[in-house]
């Protein structure tokens, strides 16, 4: 199950990410997003857990909880959407 975990301090590292959801079930792939310029945190993550189970109870515990004095949001990933705008040469 994939999660996007949202409002995350911008000086969260991804193994404070793992640590965080660990406890819930195994974490099979961390991506926290950065910016390509300055390489600091976005401010959000997709986790992804290896079973069902362990995101749900991920996402009950953690969605609307506070970390670092901010307000976290939890919820399963959606797929992205096409783009229909095109790149003009």
């Amino acid at each position: 199950m994939k999660l996007f975990i949202g409002n995350l301090p911008y000086d969260i590292s991804e193994s404070e990410l793992n640590t965080m959801f660990t406890e819930f079930g195994e974490v099979m792939n961390t991506n926290l997003i950065k910016d390509r310029f300055t390489g600091q945190s976005r401010g959000f993550a997709f986790i992804e857990m290896s079973s069902r189970s362990g995101g749900q109870q991920a996402m009950e515990t953690l969605n609307k909880s506070l970390y670092k004095n901010r307000e976290l949001v939890c919820n399963e990933a959606t797929q992205k959407k096409k783009s229909k705008h095109r790149r003009w040469s």
